[in-house]
């Protein structure tokens, strides 16, 4: 027969033990939940009224602090879902703004580049005659492929992703303004089948890191 201060140490062990096993699994809960934790997507997620259309990260890419310049190019990135059995065509434009909306830039054009240029024939080349004596012989500078229409695609229960590192890039050209962090692009999107379109504004792009600092002037941390 074990006495009272036997007793009394074998409970205390117990309650511990207990208390041990609690903690370790509060912890392992912890820890499951955290390894689930995705990072946040700065894009805008919707879909078109009937659901036929999924609209997934749209969002244009950020580049740096300063933005896209009026009148430049910004690249954009976007996922679209076709949740029908039929094929389907979107067509992605800029709505010129009517009204004055802070923040808000509209582009003169949405377009897809990348793709391959068809080679010019030999009989749309410059004339075979020499140049005269006083022309100038410095090559001339290739100018930009221009930009397809952004009209895209989309198989049945398919996909078009079009992603910063892609060799085709979905761009708008022609910014109304400039484009900077906390501002959006106006974009609209028609939907073959459906007859309302789709008016949306892309965000800017988060940042993956902060920017980084500017070196402080000489002097400024002396008194």
């Amino acid at each position: 027969m074990r006495s009272l201060g036997t007793r009394r140490v074998a409970l205390a062990a117990g309650v511990a033990t207990v208390a041990v096993i609690a903690l370790a699994g509060c912890s392992a809960g912890q820890v499951a939940e955290t390894a689930m934790l995705k990072t946040p997507i700065s894009g805008l997620n919707t879909e078109s009224p009937d659901g036929r259309l999924l609209i997934r990260n749209l969002q244009v890419v950020y580049n740096d602090p300063e933005g896209y310049p009026a009148n430049s190019d910004a690249p954009l990135e976007i996922s679209l879902f076709n949740q029908t059995t039929d094929e389907m065509t979107v067509l992605i434009s800029s709505k010129p703004l009517q009204d004055e909306v802070a923040g808000v830039v509209s582009a003169q054009q949405i377009g897809l580049t990348g793709s391959a240029a068809p080679a010019a024939s030999a009989s749309a080349a410059a004339p075979s005659t020499l140049p005269s004596a006083g022309a100038s012989s410095a090559p001339a500078t290739p100018a930009e492929p221009a930009l397809e229409p952004a009209r895209i695609t989309i198989p049945p229960l398919g996909s078009a992703v079009y992603l910063p590192e892609d060799d085709q890039k979905l761009m708008a050209a022609g910014l109304s303004d400039e484009l900077v962090p906390g501002h959006s692009l106006s974009l609209v999107l028609e939907v073959s089948g459906q007859s309302q379109p789709i008016e949306l504004t892309a965000p800017f792009a988060v940042p993956l890191s902060p920017a980084s600092r500017a070196p402080g002037e000489a002097g400024e941390n002396h008194e």
